[in-house]
């Protein structure tokens, strides 16, 4: 109880002279200023309302007092206050200013939306809304878009196929036993095939009977079993044997498109083979007695005679010196040499490709022809033995390769890609794979064994002419008429580096240095180019052999044994000798007549012994 009001109380029922007492007004209070720094909890109060309240209160107070007159102990709480205020209505609409509310359970923040506009109540979003609706087309029955959450239900003929309370399907295996004995529900029979499958089960429902009737009008006589009538028959005989005359078949669209392909030297390339192509006959021949197919002791006559030891591949190993004069001249072939290879590491036997489509095997020691191997019907483009020699590949412009067995002339496979051929090379670590550069700009890799091909390799542009392997086998290196020089990483299709200037011309002979740092190739602007075997294979500038004229033609080159001696062919038959350090010609020779120098290679063993071919038909050995 305040004792202010007990005092009041006992004054008024006292004498009169407290009837004129006039209880002093309370005093105005004072509106502090809230801190700038601190945050406004409560929208501030106006001062002048404040005022307006106070006289109103006394006022009140007065007249209660003439008609009211308290008795003793009554109490009286003169200094209470009531504050009412009327904010502006921007003001209420404000965001709630103070720290938010750190308990969880506490009420939430609610947004008063946007004024002028009713906004409605979800009760999920829309990916648990799609979730739901997927639900209710996979099972028949979903939860739905409201506050409170009730369940779905789609049509009651599903009922029985879906357990509508756990959302799950019924057993396949009654279903399946059902449909057996024909006791499928009726409903279930009609909802699948109704014309409202896609409402159920979306686009992935099954066809409905409208589908399937009009599926059906789609189908020809043909295709639906129907037997023609004669005239239909006779009617389709006679289209089918237009189409053959006219060659709209579709090897014949094959062949037209192989054709643009190879479009540039169309008019060079034989015609383009059928769907089922046969190459001839293959034959051979030994020119000499049966005593010098096996000597006393039962050796072949492929085998390296008595003191000839296989070359090391040190290139210190013997000295070379540029060969002074033709020693002796094999003849044989009745047309043009295009190719010639020796025996690895011995270099006893000659192996040489004619454009008559023959192969021939020549004795160095006899001088003579040993075998001749009969297999192409068109000139022959490449020769290549294989890493021990006993096996050779061949590969002609009628686009076959034909794998032969050196000492008894058996072909032991025939490969064709429906391509030219230009270029054949032995994977240096298997015998039974090989690489081939096509005219249509691709190397493919053959598996000698099936005769698959187990890669392609395919960034060139124009055909391919070139395929030299460096870095310890594991790169291979291309050139072709498209001006690049490609190296890429052993079956792996994509190349790894590529090798293209502006200045650059095509090189259609390439040889490597015996060192394995470097590899020359034949550049058609009349010079020969040397880059690096390994790293960045870069150009070396200032190395470049020049005076021959190769315009125009593939002449091969080759390095001495030991590295000293570059040769190689001329357009006009002759055949040139540089000096590896020097760039200087050393020697040239009038080769061959009637055409290029277009084959050379250096003997392995043999210090100055050299091999050259061309288009007129002979093999010259120099010393």
């Amino acid at each position: 109880i305040n004792i202010m009001d007990l005092l009041d109380g006992y004054a008024s029922s006292g004498s009169d002279e407290n009837d004129s007492y006039q209880q002093p007004p309370p005093p105005i209070p004072v509106v502090r200023q809230s801190d700038k720094m601190s945050l406004n909890a409560a929208p501030q109060p106006s001062l002048m309302a404040i005022q307006s309240l106070v006289k109103i209160d006394q006022q009140h107070n007065t007249n209660r007092k003439k008609r009211d007159v308290p008795s003793r102990g009554a109490s009286k709480n003169s200094n209470k206050m009531v504050l009412m205020n009327n904010p502006l209505k921007s003001n209420l609409l404000q965001p709630t200013q103070g720290p938010a509310s750190l308990d969880p359970n506490g009420p939430k923040a609610t947004s008063r939306g946007i004024i002028g506009q009713t906004e409605s109540t979800y009760a999920f979003d829309d990916v648990t809304f799609d979730e739901e609706r997927k639900r209710f087309q996979r099972t028949g029955a979903a939860l739905g878009p409201n506050a409170t959450g009730a369940q779905v239900n789609c049509d009651p003929r599903l009922h029985k196929r879906y357990n509508i309370r756990t959302g799950n399907s019924s057993s396949s295996t009654e279903r399946k036993r059902k449909l057996a004995l024909g006791e499928e529900e009726e409903g279930y029979n009609r909802l699948i095939e109704g014309d409202d499958d896609e409402a159920t089960y979306g686009i992935w429902g099954p066809p409905s009977k409208a589908e399937l009737a009009v599926t059906q009008d789609q189908l020809t006589d043909l295709a639906a079993g129907v037997e023609l009538a004669p005239e239909q028959i006779a009617e389709r005989e006679h289209l089918a044997e237009k189409a053959r005359r006219k060659g709209q078949s579709e090897e014949k669209e094959a062949e037209q498109f192989d054709r643009m392909v190879e479009r540039k030297m169309s008019h060079l390339l034989p015609p383009r083979l059928r769907e089922e192509p046969e190459a001839i006959e293959p034959s051979t021949k030994f020119h000499g007695s049966e005593s010098d197919e096996f000597d006393y002791k039962g050796k072949s006559w492929m085998e390296a005679p008595s003191g000839v030891k296989p070359a090391s591949l040190d290139m210190e190993d013997h000295s070379n010196y540029v060969p002074k004069k033709c020693v002796h001249r094999f003849t044989g072939h009745n047309k043009g040499v295009h190719r010639i290879r020796l025996f690895p590491r011995t270099g006893h036997l000659l192996l040489s490709g004619g454009l008559e489509g023959k192969c021939k095997v020549w004795s160095i020691a006899e001088k003579k022809c040993m075998r001749t191997y009969i297999g192409h019907s068109a000139a022959v483009r490449d020769v290549q033995f294989n890493n021990d020699g006993t096996k050779f590949l061949s590969c002609s412009f009628d686009r076959y390769l034909r794998l032969w067995d050196v000492e008894t002339g058996d072909v032991l496979g025939t490969y064709t890609n429906r391509r030219v051929p230009y270029v054949i090379k032995f994977y240096p670590k298997d015998d039974n794979t090989f690489v081939v550069g096509c005219s249509d700009n691709k190397i493919v890799a053959y598996d000698a064994t099936t005769g698959e091909i187990t890669q392609e390799y395919n960034h060139h542009l124009a055909p391919v002419n070139t395929i030299t392997f460096c870095e310890d086998d594991t790169k291979m290196l291309t050139s072709s008429d498209d001006k690049k020089v490609l190296v890429w990483e052993w079956d792996i299709g994509v190349p790894i580096k590529y090798i293209s200037d502006p200045t650059m011309h095509s090189m259609p002979s390439v040889c490597k240095h015996p060192s394995d740092l470097y590899w020359a190739g034949q550049s058609l602007d009349n010079q020969v180019c040397v880059f690096q075997a390994r790293d960045r294979f870069a150009l070396q500038r200032k190395k470049k052999f020049t005076g021959h004229q190769v315009a125009g033609y593939a002449c091969d080159l080759c390095f001495s044994p030991d590295g000293r001696f570059l040769a190689s062919g001329d357009g006009d038959g002759r055949l040139f000798f540089w000096d590896w350090r020097s760039h200087k010609v050393l020697q040239k020779y009038r080769a061959h007549d009637d055409g290029p120098t277009i084959g050379c290679v250096w003997h392995p063993g043999e210090p100055s012994v050299v091999f050259t071919c061309g288009w007129d038909g002979v093999i010259k050995m120099w010393r």
